[in-house]
Order: C-alpha cells, then sequence, then structure tokens
C-alpha cells in the first residue's frame, strides 16, 4: 500500500501538469482546483507515509532498466520531510495565485510549470539514483526559466536566461562529480553507496552544482534578478522548491550518505558565513522590496548550509528545521510583498509608507514571517536559528558563531527597515487596499504556521529526529 502511495505521490503533479493545460481550455477554474489538488495530493501522500516511517521503515519501490540498470524511490524521514514542506508552501501558494495570476495572459502555462516544479521536487527527493537526481534536478531548472520569463518582456527574458545558464552549468559541473563518484564506486544508486568515502574533487564538482541552485555567494547573483517575476513565482522559487533543491542534496549526499573529508565541515561554514553576510549588507542597501527579500534568502540559505555542514547532531537539526521555518515564513513575506506591489505598482519602497491602515492584515501577516526569520520566540525560527549556531559554537569555531550572530543581527535591521519603509510613516497611496480575499487568506495561513510551528516545535522536531537517528 505504502509503495503505491509513494509512486502516487510523484506521478500526480508530474502527470497532472500536463493535464492542467487541457483543463484550462474548458474552464479555468477547473484548471486552478485541479492544480490546487494535484499539489495538496502530493502533500497528503507524503504524510500519510509517515506512520510506517514511524515504526522504523523506510519505503523504497525498485524498477529494473534493460543493460543490468535500474532506478527506484526510496521515501526516508529526509525524503518525506522535504516532500511535505515542499507540497505544503506550494498549495498555498497556489491558492494565493488564484487572486494574483488571474488577470494574466498564459495562466495555463504557468500552472502547468508550477505543477511540473512540484512533480519534479517530488521526484528529486524521493530518488534513489544520481541520474534521476540529476534529470529531475533538470527539469526544476526549464521551469523555472519559464516561469521567471513569464511576463515576456525582454528584462525578464534576459534575467530568467541568466537563471538558466548559471544554475544548469552549475548541474553540468555537478554531472561530472556524478559520473566520479560512479567511476570510484560502480554504480549511481545512493542506497548502494551508503556510508562510502567519496574524493574530495568529486565533493567539490557536485557542490559547485549545489551552491548554484542555492544561491551561495559568489554563484548568487541570479537570484535577486528573479524577482522580476509574478510574485507567486518568486515565492516559490525562494521558498518552497528551488533553493531548497540544492540544500536537499547536500543533506542527501554529504550528511546522510557519504563520508567526505573533514576539511569539509571548515570550508562550507566559511563559505556560508562569507555569503550570509555579503547578501544581509546588500539586503540593508537595497530598495527594491523583492530584492530586499531575496537577499534575505540568500544569507538565510547560509544558515541553513552551516547548520548541515558543521558536522555535529545539534547543527544538523538546526539546519533541517530551518528549512521548514524559512520555508514557511519566506514564503510569505514574498507573497506579501506581492500584495503591496500589485497595489501600488511599484517596488520601490523609498515611494512607500503607511500602508500599515490600508493593508492591516498584509503588515500583520508581514510582521509575523519576519519574526520567525529574525528569530525570535515563539515563533519557529527562533528554534532553528538558535541550534544552527550553537552547533558551530560546539565544535569549537566561535569566531564563526560570532559572524553568524552578526548575520542574524543584520537580518533583524533589514527586515525593520523594510516593515518601517512600507508599512509605517506617512501614507503616500491613500487609494491602496488589501489583496483578493484568497490572497489575504494565503499569506495568513503562512503567518500562523510560522507562530504554531514554533509554539507546536516538538512535532516537526520529531521528524526531524529520524533523519538519521539524530538528536
Amino acid at each position: 500500500m505504502e509503495k503505491n502511495i509513494l509512486i502516487i505521490c510523484i506521478f500526480l503533479p508530474l502527470l497532472g501538469a500536463f493535464i492542467l493545460p487541457a483543463a484550462g481550455k474548458l474552464n479555468a477554474k477547473l484548471r486552478n482546483i485541479m492544480a490546487l489538488a494535484f499539489i495538496a495530493g502530493a502533500f497528503v501522500c507524503s504524510a500519510l507515509l509517515l506512520p510506517e516511517l514511524f515504526t522504523g521503515s523506510p519505503i523504497s519501490v525498485n524498477f529494473e532498466l534493460p543493460l543490468g540498470l535500474s532506478f527506484g524511490f526510496y521515501a526516508d524521514a529526509l525524503a518525506v520531510f522535504m516532500a511535505m514542506t515542499a507540497s505544503l508552501v506550494a498549495s498555498v501558494i497556489i491558492l494565493y495565485s488564484f487572486g494574483y495570476m488571474k488577470e494574466y495572459d498564459n495562466q495555463n502555462e504557468y500552472y502547468m510549470m508550477v505543477c511540473l516544479f512540484i512533480g519534479a521536487m517530488m521526484g528529486l527527493v524521493y530518488s534513489t539514483n544520481l541520474v534521476f537526481i540529476y534529470m529531475f534536478w533538470e527539469i526544476s531548472a526549464i521551469c523555472c526559466w519559464k516561469l521567471i520569463g513569464f511576463y515576456r518582456e525582454e528584462i525578464t527574458i534576459r534575467r530568467a536566461n541568466k537563471a538558466f545558464i548559471m544554475t544548469v552549468g552549475g548541474a553540468l559541473i555537478m554531472l561530472i562529480g556524478f559520473i566520479g563518484i560512479y567511476g570510484e564506486t560502480g554504480t549511481f544508486d545512493l542506497a548502494a553507496m551508503k556510508g562510502m568515502h567519496i574524493p574530495s574533487w568529486a565533493v567539490i564538482l557536485v557542490l559547485f552544482g549545489v551552491l548554484s541552485k542555492s544561491a551561495t555567494f559568489p554563484l548568487h547573483s541570479w537570484l535577486p534578478d528573479a524577482g522580476v517575476a509574478p510574485s507567486p513565482v518568486t515565492s516559490l522559487l525562494h521558498a518552497a522548491v528551488l533553493v531548497k533543491i540544492g540544500v536537499y542534496v547536500y543533506t542527501r549526499m554529504f550528511v546522510v550518505n557519504f563520508n567526505i573529508d573533514e576539511v569539509f565541515t571548515v570550508a562550507v561554514p566559511v563559505i556560508a558565513a562569507v555569503s550570509a553576510l555579503v547578501s544581509a549588507g546588500a539586503a540593508l542597501r537595497a530598495n527594491d522590496i523583492k530584492r530586499v527579500v531575496a537577499y534575505s534568502t540568500i544569507s538565510q540559505l547560509a544558515f541553513i548550509l552551516l547548520g548541515l555542514s558543521c558536522g555535529n547532531e545539534v547543527g544538523v537539526a538546526g539546519g533541517m528545521l530551518y528549512i521548514l521555518m524559512h520555508s514557511v515564513a519566506k514564503g510569505g513575506l514574498f507573497l506579501c510583498a506581492g500584495i503591496v506591489e500589485h497595489n501600488v505598482h511599484t517596488k520601490d519602497i523609498t515611494k512607500m509608507g503607511g500602508l500599515y491602515k490600508k493593508m492591516p492584515l498584509t503588515a500583520i501577516a508581514f510582521v509575523f514571517c519576519a519574526f520567525s526569520i529574525m528569530g525570535i520566540p515563539p515563533f519557529g525560527g527562533f528554534f532553528a536559528k538558535y541550534l544552527v549556531i550553537a552547533g558551530i559554537v560546539s565544535t569549537g569555531n566561535v569566531l564563526l558563531g560570532a559572524l553568524f550572530i552578526i548575520g542574524a543581527v543584520m537580518t533583524v535591521l533589514y527586515l525593520t527597515r523594510l516593515f518601517a519603509k512600507v508599512f509605517l510613516g506617512q501614507e503616500t497611496f491613500p487609494n491602496a487596499k488589501e489583496g483578493t480575499p484568497l490572497m489575504v487568506v494565503s499569506v495568513v495561513i503562512l503567518a500562523v504556521l510560522s507562530v504554531l510551528l514554533g509554539i507546536f516545535i516538538n512535532l516537526p522536531s520529531g521528524l526531524v529526529s529520524l533523519i538519521g537517528g539524530w538528536i
């Protein structure tokens, strides 16, 4: 039974994506509801796998191919955690899209690409074969390219091309690393390679792909530029799917599966520290509302990488929780930014002010999500940030811990500045108003989740504790 559920979880959004354009020609509302059903269905199917996982039994499905090749899907706690996080936030983003996207052309393509995007994420996290991980990785890049260039304007096409070239280029270098791993081990099957040591040169090649996909300095510049896309798309890229693919592959390969040289427990945190501080500084200087939140994503991804790479249970647990807390809260911030931009028709925060009076629910939702990103208790982000910093300090690297504390303080500064510029001060847009009911409901859902995930922290922590038997 669980094996069938696992297959449905992957192929429901993948195959559903190709049904949506036909449904859209019949009825737009039917297409929208079907898109939500396909993505929410992936979440439900992933959640149905939890009881089996809590008994200590991962679920696997294997298929034999000609010439002695095979591929399979494997649902352990890590895969289910990532699948549930991505599909949950994506479901809320689809709900938000019903209001945001209704005025635009090419909606059939939009909903198809979003659904295919989630299908690629499901396929990637559940795949146990490096070749299929790469295949789904590249499907996500194609979806990203089409969605960033959604408006078909010259600047959007140019920036979509930039994102495509940088992420696909990194993926090709990563593929060379995968081939090198095959040369060392004689297999692409991750299950067969568990516990093996792989050479540093292969790790570096794979890291190149991971860092480009996760927009880590100096391979980060494509992500702020992606703000030209519709707000649901930027939320999808920054929160639910794209940038999380990189940190997932890092976790799957270098935390759970392979043994790698200890030098990377120093090198990766140092890269993360530089990325966190540089991007936080850029967020303090930017005046485009989406670029501020985008630079925030780059900075917060560095905290995730820090936790996952520091080499101890506390840090890794913090990194995993950070993925969830950041996905929920950052999705909310981008959707709030979308409501603001949709109403005032500018992204320049120096031209905004006093919007709290016109859109109080959006402002409150923004504050809740921002508090989680800042790490204010009892919001979920507090526990994740605390564990990540505690993890690196427990290794004896107090300097890196101090740098990330500085990064955390900078997070408070740039998000406070953003809120003050947009929602406080003199009223500049007297005709501004809240978004559509579904748009407001969507941001409220993510804001409430940001609080509840902190109050009921034992629930996500219980799943995280299953990942490799850590905490």
